[in-house]
């Protein structure tokens, strides 16, 4: 049970800081689709792939102490950063985890943008259907963000990058 939790741990043990709830949630979904053994169940939401199990997983640590959330005002909203605690290493220093090397694709996906990863984590999610028609469904249901086809071509080719590192 306590392997989720761990493997999370781990992640943020590799990332060091996460900011935004978007951000995190995108970086893992995009993981597991690359491969990297991560449990959470998603379904498409608003802003693409969400999980409810990784959000009650993250407060579950924040309770414990394994995870320190710290959120900042902003004009309008308020921005969410995640970090491990000497707690949380402590915790994950006591499993064994059977885990990839992931940690080049953790340093390339903190290098983007919540907005891109959003379109990235889509792009995945629908990846049963043709190219042509994950486009026309992205712009259907996310006119607000009004990606472009340069954008999508760039979305396409990091998760070329991502699956082949």
């Amino acid at each position: 049970m306590l392997d989720n939790h761990a493997r999370i741990m781990q992640f943020f043990s590799m990332a060091k800081e996460v900011t935004g709830r978007k951000k995190l949630q995108k970086m893992i979904y995009i993981l597991q689709q690359c491969h990297v053994p991560f449990e959470e169940k998603y379904n498409y939401h608003f802003y693409g792939p969400y999980s409810e199990e990784l959000t009650l997983r993250i407060e579950e640590l924040c309770n414990l102490g394994f995870l320190q959330e710290n959120k900042e005002e902003k004009s309008s909203y308020y921005q969410y950063h995640y970090q491990i605690t000497p707690e949380g290493e402590q915790f994950l220093r006591q499993f064994s985890l059977n885990m990839p090397d992931y940690s080049d694709k953790v340093e390339k996906l903190q290098e983007k943008s919540s907005r891109f990863l959003e379109l990235v984590a889509t792009l995945l999610y629908f990846d049963h259907l043709s190219r042509d028609e994950v486009f026309q469904k992205i712009q259907a249901l996310k006119p607000s963000q009004n990606y472009s086809e340069e954008e999508m071509e760039e979305a396409v080719a990091f998760i070329r990058e991502l699956k082949g590192a």
